[in-house]
């Protein structure tokens, strides 16, 4: 099930890890909206100084969810490469060599992709930006 693509109306942070939960659930971020609003709830948690364990707690897993969104999506200058990225972006939505094939218009095409026999287009890059809702820089060797 989807959280709805909206911005959060900024309030004060809730107290018990249940409030927390009903206010922003603990899941993968999707876009740039879901890391939006994590950023303001973790903002608004770090700003209480005195947090309660259940802050803590939830604070220290929704950090961990931001830093693995702000990996793929923000990776600017890092060391990922193409493929890597591409894996780990398949691998957060769950998708395989045929997934990927069939979005690039050839099933058998995503697995000889996966095992770096066959590079990635043009037409293939902007397939898997529109897709991933990403750079199309992601995809292209420096």
């Amino acid at each position: 099930m989807s959280r709805a693509n909206t911005k959060l109306a900024p309030q004060p942070a809730p107290s018990t890890y249940r409030e927390l939960i009903a206010r922003f659930p603990l899941r993968p971020l999707h876009d740039g909206v879901d890391y939006d609003n994590a950023i303001e709830i973790a903002e608004s948690l770090v700003g209480l100084g005195n947090m309660s364990q259940d802050q803590a707690d939830y604070l220290d897993v929704l950090t961990d969810i931001i830093q693995k969104y702000e990996a793929v999506h923000h990776a600017i200058g890092s060391k990922a490469t193409p493929l890597g990225t591409l894996k780990r972006l398949l691998e957060e939505q769950d998708m395989n060599g045929s997934d990927l094939g069939r979005l690039l218009g050839s099933r058998p095409l995503g697995a000889l992709i996966l095992r770096g026999e066959r590079q990635l287009s043009k037409t293939h890059i902007r397939k898997l930006a529109d897709h991933f809702k990403v750079s199309t820089d992601l995809f292209i060797g420096r």
